[in-house]
């Protein structure tokens, strides 16, 4: 055989194998955390992503790729995520080019949960209405879809974390009817996704909480 012509197929089947590659890896879903400016530990106990993605792996038909990635929300790179995961104890602050690139994520099809891990609250609402400042968080009521689209949950968001003792409180913000923003208070399922030996969650409380985080990521994908 031709050597140049043995170089050229050999080149060929290297692109198609690497073409390849790089499709499965891009068509997997990723749930990237949020790096946000303020202070607040937005980076913390960084399995929960990982355990809940191999949860949904495991009892969904939807591709993921369970690993730990973060996304600078002020970079254009947000664009590149279906979905997007914000949480922590401490202060949270949008600039306005952070709350600018969220918005128009959000605008676009793009998905927020939120998950208060003690301490967000007052500051999550604040920086959202910079995101929308025609808005107020809306209490889902318990019918919507997002509790009962792959697992059932009459009573709304799981108790997974105590902290103040108060009833969990699942809230949103909407773009032309499509829930675009989900905000858990009181619940605290992200706890319940990092591995069993951090907080020590009985078995049960850590199932509701993935299977809740799978009804997250099951309606943020299909709506």
């Amino acid at each position: 055989m031709n050597k140049k012509l043995l170089i050229l197929i050999i080149f060929l089947a290297f692109a198609i194998t690497e073409t390849s590659n790089c499709q499965n890896t891009t068509s997997a879903i990723k749930l990237a955390r949020v790096k946000y400016s303020g202070g607040g530990d937005w980076y913390n106990d960084p399995s929960a992503e990982v355990n809940l993605l191999n949860f949904v792996n495991a009892n969904t038909n939807i591709k993921v790729s369970p690993i730990y990635e973060f996304v600078d929300i002020a970079t254009d790179n947000l664009f590149q995520y279906p979905l997007i995961f914000l949480t922590g104890h401490g202060n949270l602050n949008f600039t306005e080019n952070e709350a600018g690139k969220l918005r128009a994520y959000l605008q676009n099809g793009g998905f927020l949960y939120v998950d208060d891990d003690y301490g967000l609250d007052k500051f999550v609402r604040v920086e959202l209405k910079k995101v929308f400042p025609e808005q107020e968080l809306v209490e889902i009521p318990f019918n919507h879809g997002i509790f009962n689209i792959h697992y059932k949950f009459p009573k709304g968001a799981p108790k997974v974390h105590e902290h103040d003792d108060k009833s969990p409180k699942t809230f949103g913000l909407f773009q032309n009817g499509r829930l675009c923003v989900l905000y858990t208070f009181e619940s605290n399922p992200s706890d319940g996704w990092v591995d069993a030996d951090i907080h020590n969650n009985p078995p049960e409380v850590r199932k509701a909480a993935l299977q809740f985080g799978t009804n997250i990521i099951v309606w943020a994908l299909s709506n």
